[in-house]
């Protein structure tokens, strides 16, 4: 099977490079790709979002399989224009991703399937806005209702950096606050079945201590040794079949990733939201510890049967990824400065390097493009090599200004 792959950052080199490790996979394709992601794969210059030009390389390449990485072109509806023209995609079309486009969307469908989640109101006006935040109070939680490259949402105490943030967005999603640790769990869905991916943990807060900003994701781990044993099938009890059932009810079967956020309350897990697409950076250490091979999973979201293939597979032991943030991110990322020391990074013994914001300047160099520019990924018997294994590699990596946090996935290798 020959794969194309849409998208250019952390998640899409972790999703090549799993592809290229199929043994059913015999050309991976990516665009637009980025330097990493060229040593995998052929990489070609089309917009993701243009589902017309996706669809053209995709026959011209000859793909039996389209991977649509990041939510803009699902929200686009790229999957709709490749299933129009016969060609399998993983992603679902351009309605069911709504429940990633928009968050009001998102908690009416939660809403109908009695989905347990955080109360909320929809919010159009500043005078709207502030009732929800009195009502709800302190933690406030603002959600951007459209997409927002994973800065979308400000949890706050102080209540003007709140209303500013409302005042920012044209609608927004102001929720009740969740106690508890967030989980992240991705599940294949092929409109019917449902298959659960290990559960994961990632790190929003810029810095050390989740102090900071809110960003796209700093690192993350997989597994969770303090999660409750039942939570997988708490969640797709609860949250993954009902869902599924109320899509295929309005007439737009959910089919690709469904990424469930949770928080573990005192009152069990809730919702925090829903992502249409594999989430990043928890994608790198998840696609990490898995087995069986990627390729045909994703086909079958597409062609359905999600549900009669064997049970998945993982590799014993735990992955942990750190993400080297350019200098200024999570606001305005410096660019273009060089990046060293990766084939150093790369021959740490259980650790590779997955580019996310890279890219080569005139002198063929790789240069720092974007704001969370590296995920280095550690692997390991536990998290504590893991870890280690991460660190040894951030360590020999050399960027200007560049900053990524000391302590992800630290207690829970304390706590083991």
């Amino acid at each position: 099977m020959i794969t194309l792959v849409l998208g250019g950052g952390g998640r899409e080199h972790a999703l090549v490079r799993a592809l290229s490790l199929d043994p059913d996979v015999t050309a991976v394709h990516c665009a637009p790709g980025n330097p990493g992601i060229a040593d995998l794969a052929e990489l070609h210059p089309v917009d993701p979002a243009d589902g017309g030009a996706v669809a053209d390389l995709a026959e011209r390449v000859g793909a039996g399989l389209v991977v649509i990485g990041p939510e803009a072109p699902l929200v686009a509806g790229v999957a709709d224009e490749l299933r129009a023209r016969g060609i399998p995609v993983f992603g679902p079309g351009r309605e069911a991703a709504r429940l990633e486009g928009s968050k009001a969307f998102a908690k009416e469908v939660m809403e109908a399937a009695g989905v347990p989640t955080a109360r909320a109101r929809v919010c159009v006006t500043e005078a709207e806005a502030a009732e929800a935040l009195k009502e709800f109070g302190a933690p406030h939680v603002v959600k951007d209702d459209g997409l927002a490259a994973g800065k979308g949402v400000v949890v706050t105490d102080d209540l003007e950096t709140a209303l500013r943030h409302a005042r920012a967005c044209e609608r927004v999603v102001i929720e009740e606050y969740l106690d508890g640790p967030e989980v992240s769990l991705f599940v294949l869905c092929d409109g019917v079945d449902a298959v659960p991916l290990l559960p994961a943990q990632d790190f929003k807060r810029a810095l050390d201590g989740d102090e900071g900003p809110n960003t796209g994701g700093m690192g993350a781990y997989t597994p969770l040794p303090w999660a409750p044993e039942d939570l997988v099938a708490q969640v797709m009890a609860a949250v993954v079949r009902p869902t599924l059932a109320e899509m295929a009810r309005r007439g737009t079967p959910y089919q690709g990733l469904l990424y469930v956020g949770l928080a573990l309350t005192s009152r069990g897990p809730r919702v925090v939201e829903f992502n249409a697409r594999f989430g990043d950076p928890e994608t790198q250490v998840v696609l990490d510890r898995l087995a069986t091979p990627l390729g045909s999973l994703l086909l079958a979201t597409d062609t359905g049967g999600l549900g009669a293939l064997p049970e998945l597979r993982w590799h014993p032991g735990a992955a942990v990824t750190v993400v080297v943030a350019a200098e200024g991110y999570p606001g305005t990322p410096a660019k273009g400065d060089v990046i060293t020391g990766l084939d150093a990074a790369n021959a740490v013994e259980g650790a590779y390097v997955l580019h996310a914001g890279t890219s080569r300047d005139a002198d063929g160099r790789i240069v720092a493009s974007g704001g969370r520019v590296l995920s280095v990924v550690g692997t390991g018997e536990d998290l504590e090599a893991a870890r280690e294994r991460a660190y040894a590699a951030v360590a020999e990596i050399g960027l200007r200004g560049a900053h990524h946090r000391s302590d992800i996935a630290e207690a829970a290798a304390r706590n083991t």
